[in-house]
Order: C-alpha cells, then structure tokens, then sequence
C-alpha cells in the first residue's frame, strides 16, 4: 500500500461516507490551510454530467499547443489515484508524483486533525495546496459531483464557468428531475464571469440561463452563441468573434464535435489571446482515456487478435446514446457485427443504458465490476438486457467475456465494446497494460 493510499483508508474510516455534499468541512480545512484556493492559477472551473473529461482534454490540449503551462484536476481515476492531479510544466503536463501526493494529503490530514471530512474533500484540498506552489498559466478544475455544494466550488471568480450537457445522474444527491439537477450544475456560475453551455435539453437551459440572468453571468450557449459541425471532414466553429476551420478531433464520436466546440468557446470567452495554430493542433491532438478508446494492443487485446476492441466509460443512457451514435458511423463505415461487454453499478439506470444498445448489439455479455460493493451482479445485468430484447449471458470476468465472444463463431470478426461504467474501464486499462499517463 502506498503512502497516500493508508492515509485515504484513514479518512474513510474518520467518514466513511464517500459522498456527503457540504461546503463547511472544505471552508474549515482551506482555512486551516491558508486558503491556498486563493492562490492558485486563474481557473476554469467545469460542471456538467457527461462531456466534462473530453472538454477539459481539448482545453488542455489547445493551451499547451499556443505554449501555456496547464494545471488539470480530474476525477475519478481509472488506474491510479495520480491522474486526479496534472501538474503543468512547460511544453507539456506530468502526474503528481506519488511523494508529492503523500506529503499533501499528509499536510491536510495535519490540518483537518480528526474533524469529519470526506476523501473527495481532502483531496481536493490537497489539491488546491499542489496548484498553489507550482506555478502555471492556467488550472483547469473538474466539478466532482453536481455543483452547488461541490468541494470545488470554493473558487470566487474564475476565468470562465464550462456547463457540459446535463442529464439525468446521481439522482439521489442531485435530485429526480432536470431542473433541480441543472440547478446544482448552473450553480458553479459566478457573476460577472462569462460561461460556455454546451448543449442542454430545454428545461435545463431555462434554468441555467435564469440563473445567469439573477447574477449577471453572460453566457456562450450553443445553438445560440456558437455552433460546430463536421464539413468535408473538417471541424467548423463559429461564433461572433469569427470562423475556425480546424482538423477534426482524434477523439472518436459525433459527440466529441460539442465537447470540442464547448472548449473552444470556452477559451474565446476566458479573454486569452491563442493562436489558429494552437487551436488546430489542440484539437487534433486531444486524448481521453475510456473515452471511445480503441485497445489496439495489449494483454485484452490479444485475446480477440482479429476483432475491434473498443472502451468507453459511459455509464448513464445520454452518455450510452452517444456512443451508440458512434458505433452506429462505425458500423456504416466499415460493418463488423456488435457485442456489448458491460458490467454497471447497482445506483444506475442499467434498462436506460442498454436501451440505446438494442437494434445495435447481437449480444450483451455482464461482467461483475471488481473490488466494487456497488457492483449489479452480472445475470442481474443479464436479466436487464434480455428484458429489452438483447440476447445476454453473464460471465465471471473481462477476459471470460472475451473467451466466450471468441467461441461465437461471428464473422467477420465483431467489434466489442466494454462500457457501462469508469471503475470498469479502470480495472480494462490495468489490466491490458495500458494504463493512462
């Protein structure tokens, strides 16, 4: 067990809940700290339920391009707890390493001594204290958990405020409609400080934009303020600052064009100046793991040499729909039969997220999630998919999965998606060996 590892199974014990959503425990320990919030790089702080990792990829990936040193907190990881916290350096960002970590949580925990306080809090915190004492252009701040009570939401007046699509998740903390939801998520708006939307059902925009409207945030709304579309296989943003005809992403799925465009408009309304040539490299070059990820190689990928090995780590039905979409141009393209590798966790919509799948997939093969008390038993999974017309079986593991897709006999030989949630694609990465870096 690594140092910061024993200190996160201490907080556990001192509160055991992984989700309590306050603002109190985060003001006390910044507090204790110094308030290193304060002193971190200007900030672009991003809320939303699916897009928020791809748009802060191309962000990252365009300011790095135009030459800007970018410090990224995400979540979660997939393998290893350091992907949470990229360090800028110029030319390029790298992981926090495993002893600065350490020391930063020790320090926190230091700090916090024995109050109640989640692992989300403490590492955020920890996080604020590694962003404040290296320096760089920019902090790129990933909402862990709706907005309004969200451990990040302590940043008074950032750069920009990014809300990617909202839809129906994490119900019950965020609540059981749009709009309560969508209310959580606009409020990470601030006044005064300009907002990118990406695009958004109607009664979330409604509520977003009330919101921006009570406290004076101008928005950049899509559909609105900015559009983006694919054109002779060129990616088209326009807005009222002008046109850009870039390269199309690498990042797979029509869906990555509004994640894309989001980002842009994002950086247009921070009142950076950045060059074309940082927007068509950023763009081109932007990567997220599990994200529509094809496994060409690998310990998995060995298993099935002949067939497409695919990855995402959508887990609710609109992030389900948009890979769907994907393989739905996958399958024009270049048509290979589908077989569907899921495994969920109990606290989501396994019938909504399968829907999507059906008409597409020849057959759901449910896996367990590893090391996951959360984990939907795998027939249960199974059950799921046959009740909307899916052939299904469930197996023990990735690699039994694999197996029995091998003994199917398909021709040509299928493409496979593993998807259904991001532990899942943490535990696929490891144990292909291709980890993210």
């Amino acid at each position: 067990m690594s140092d910061y590892d024993a200190i996160l199974a201490r907080l556990l014990a001192l509160h055991p809940k992984r989700i309590d959503l306050s603002l109190d425990r985060m003001w006390r320990i910044l507090d204790a700290l110094g308030h290193p919030e304060r002193q971190v790089s200007p900030v672009i702080h991003v809320a939303g339920t699916n897009g928020k990792g791809s748009t802060i990829a191309f962000m990252r990936a365009v300011l790095e391009a135009a030459g800007r040193s970018v410090h990224v907190y995400t979540s979660p990881h997939l393998v290893r707890f350091n992907e949470r916290f990229r360090l800028g350096v110029p030319g390029g960002g790298k992981l926090v390493s495993d002893v600065a970590l350490a020391e930063a949580l020790a320090e926190c925990e230091r700090a916090n001594g024995n109050t109640p306080i989640t692992v989300f809090e403490m590492e955020t915190a920890a996080g604020f204290l590694l962003f404040s004492r290296n320096a760089a252009d920019v902090l790129l701040l990933e909402v862990g958990l709706g907005g309004r009570l969200d451990a990040t939401n302590v940043i008074d007046k950032p750069l920009v405020s990014v809300i990617t699509p909202v839809s129906m998740d994490h119900l019950e903390f965020l609540g059981d409609t749009l709009e309560k939801i969508a209310a959580e998520k606009a409020a990470i708006l601030k006044a005064g400080v300009p907002a990118a939307i990406g695009p958004q059902p109607g009664v979330a925009l409604a509520v977003i934009e009330r919101q921006a409207s009570k406290i004076r945030a101008p928005l950049r709304v899509a559909g609105e303020h900015w559009s983006v579309h694919a054109e002779h296989g060129r990616l088209v943003y326009q807005d009222d600052d002008g046109l850009l005809d870039l390269p199309l992403p690498k990042l797979n799925g029509r869906h990555q064009l509004d994640n894309a465009g989001v980002a842009i408009a994002a950086l247009r309304a921070s009142g950076m100046t950045l060059p074309l040539s940082a927007y068509e490299i950023g763009i081109a070059k932007a990567d997220w793991p599990a994200r529509m990820q094809l496994l060409a190689h690998g310990k998995l990928k060995a298993l099935v040499p002949n067939s497409e090995l695919w990855l995402d780590g959508g887990h609710n039905a609109d992030g389900a729909r948009a890979v769907a979409a994907a393989l739905g141009d996958l399958e024009e393209r270049v048509p290979r039969p589908l077989v569907l590798i899921a495994g969920m966790l109990t606290t989501k919509d396994s019938e909504g997220f399968l829907r999507n799948f059906s008409g597409l997939a020849r057959r759901v093969i449910a896996v367990p999630i590893p090391r996951q008390e959360k984990s939907l038993p795998a027939e249960a999974l199974a059950d799921a998919a046959r009740r909307i017309g899916i052939p299904a079986e469930s197996r023990d593991s990735v690699e039994a999965a694999l197996a029995a897709i091998g003994r199917l006999g398909l021709e040509p030989p299928p493409r496979i998606l593993i998807a259904g949630s991001l532990y899942l694609a943490g535990e696929v990465l490891a144990l292909n060996g291709t980890p993210p870096e």
